[in-house]
């Protein structure tokens, strides 16, 4: 995944530096050399997420989060404030400006590279929330806004993971106060735990001896009780490449031993109240739209909501220069499922073939009955690869496993999908659709139950 970087340093060596290390992973990096400029390039531009020096004339970067943080247009944008202060309440004054992460001179590559892309898919999944509230109607984003602001960071439901006693009951003790924790000694029932309680973070040792850790996460980034909810890991020095591994896979955040106190529940107060916050967003967004954009039968959103929201995805697009992708899918034969069993049976394999394509696309891709048997799946920021990935997920998920249905023995089936991607600046989003019909027309022709990409 690319974004935009602003990097805030009024040292042009140090600016130099991190342009050099983000531009190697293909970032596209703005630069600013006070912190007035950043603002104001924040205000002109999109901005991904910045990287802010904390020592600098007239406007510090403590001075500059705040004011990010403390405007409901910029309070969005991940802030990771990088300073050669190297003492613990420096790092949590840092984090109550309302900083996303801290990180400390000389920065070493694994950690920047790690809060980098963790923050920016977190924040892609946030850009996503908010333009689906804006194609409904404005005021749920002012509604997430608010929601927002009154997002609080007390009494947490924190689960940790930790088989060490003495290391549990001290990580325990620094949280205990502000919220509820509970330690669970043995990691193969994490996921049926979690699942069970409305936990709001989860909090994981990498020291769990033949345990792994990040089968742990992994689980439960699966599990859709547990998709949204927050991971923090405790790791070792020696942990760093399984760190990195940990943040592909969905986890949060990060602390290393030993854990200080003061960072620790800093770290959890700011990924408590990010969860509230998403929490309440899509609450917002589910409540503000309604039955006049969803579909009734499957929830899906509904062609009228897709064509809007289309339209505007293709903008930001083309505005930023980033990849889009349209997936277009149709059921095979499913007019015989009505004729042989009637429109009741029909309608529970819509319903069932809806649960499966909304478990098997990404959390910023949204789903559409288009019609019919026919469905739609905008991916934003999604390259061939990764369309590709997708769809042959969703074709594999509709096709390796019967739909059960009432009296009956499973029925057996398939879809054939046709992908378009944004190639031209001069696209509508006509001539997308139209792409991804033909790429579908040409995976009906050639034998169903397969992906075809527009050949443009």
């Amino acid at each position: 995944m690319t974004a935009r970087v602003l990097i805030v340093d009024d040292i042009p060596t140090n600016v130099r530096l991190l342009e050099a290390r983000l531009t190697a992973e293909y970032f596209d990096v703005t630069t600013a050399p006070s912190g007035q400029r950043a603002l104001e390039i924040i205000a002109e531009q999109q901005i991904d997420i910045v990287l802010l020096d904390v020592m600098m004339p007239e406007m510090d970067g403590f001075e500059v989060c705040e004011r990010l943080k403390g405007d409901s247009r910029t309070a969005h944008i991940p802030v990771v404030m990088i300073t050669a202060l190297d003492q613990p309440s420096d790092r949590v004054k840092g984090l109550r400006s309302g900083a996303d992460d801290f990180l400390t001179k000389p920065v070493d590559d694994v950690q920047l590279m790690a809060r980098v892309k963790s923050l920016v898919r977190l924040k892609a999944l946030t850009d996503e929330l908010r333009a689906r509230a804006q194609t409904g109607q404005e005021i749920a984003i002012e509604d997430a806004m608010r929601a927002m602001d009154a997002a609080n960071s007390e009494g947490g439901r924190i689960l940790l993971v930790d088989n060490d006693t003495r290391s549990a009951e001290r990580v325990a003790g620094y949280l205990a106060p502000a919220h509820k924790v509970d330690v669970l000694a043995n990691p193969a029932d994490a996921v049926m735990k979690v699942a069970d309680g409305e936990y709001e973070l989860a909090i994981v040792s990498m020291s769990l001896g033949d345990f792994d850790p990040l089968r742990v996460c992994s689980q439960m980034r699966t599990l859709e009780q547990t998709r949204a909810l927050p991971i923090l890991l405790i790791a070792e020095d020696t942990d760093r490449p399984r760190v990195v591994r940990g943040l592909d896979l969905g986890v949060n955040d990060f602390i290393m031993r030993p854990v200080e106190r003061n960072e620790l529940s800093a770290r959890v107060r700011t990924q408590i109240r990010r969860h509230r916050y998403a929490s309440e967003l899509r609450h917002s967004v589910t409540q503000t739209l309604a039955l006049a954009v969803t579909d009734e039968l499957t929830g899906l959103y509904n062609r009228r909501y897709f064509d809007r929201h289309l339209s505007l995805m293709l903008e930001k697009a083309r505005e930023q220069d980033r990849d889009m992708a349209v997936m277009l899918i149709d059921m095979d034969f499913f007019k015989a499922v009505n004729d042989n069993h009637g429109h009741d049976i029909g309608d529970a394999v819509l319903k069932e073939f809806a649960q499966r394509l909304r478990r098997n696309i990404r959390g910023v891709d949204l789903a559409c009955r288009f019609g019919g048997e026919e469905f739609v799946v905008l991916m934003p920021d999604t390259d061939f690869r990764q369309a590709q990935g997708v769809a042959e997920r969703v074709r594999m998920a509709v096709a390796e496993r019967g739909f059960e249905t009432p009296e009956l023995r499973p029925l057996t089936v398939t879809c054939s999908v046709g992908v378009a991607l944004n190639e031209h600046q001069t696209d509508t989003p006509e001539m997308i659709l139209k792409r991804a019909d033909v790429a579908l027309y040409r995976a009906k022709r050639e034998g169903r139950n397969r992906v075809v990409f527009d050949a443009a």
